[in-house]
């Protein structure tokens, strides 16, 4: 299903209204960095695949404009190993320390 997202930069947010309760994918950019930090979806708006939705349209937004992905997120940490199209905007910013 096709929901309507908007980007909302001003907030550093993509959101989603439905039914007047409202979704969102938090983010803040550094350069070519964007670190996606937060998904939210009320509890009565899961199970009908908004996160999914949401979490896919900001990883395409990424790529439309050449940013990285830090995936702060554990929804979109989730996301991203389970779609392998998306894994070249992962960023692996943390080093092991030997």
């Amino acid at each position: 299903m096709d929901y309507p997202i908007v980007h909302n930069p001003s907030k550093s947010r993509f959101e989603l209204t439905l039914e007047g309760k409202n979704a969102v994918v938090d983010y803040f950019l550094n350069n070519d960095i964007m670190t996606i930090t937060h998904t939210y979806v009320p509890k009565a708006l899961e199970g009908l695949g908004i996160g999914s939705a949401l979490a896919g349209y900001v990883l395409d937004y990424a790529m439309e404009n050449g940013y990285k992905v830090i995936p702060a997120c554990w929804f979109i940490q989730v996301y991203l190993d389970r779609h392998p199209q998306y894994q070249i905007l992962r960023v692996d910013n943390f080093k092991k320390e030997e």
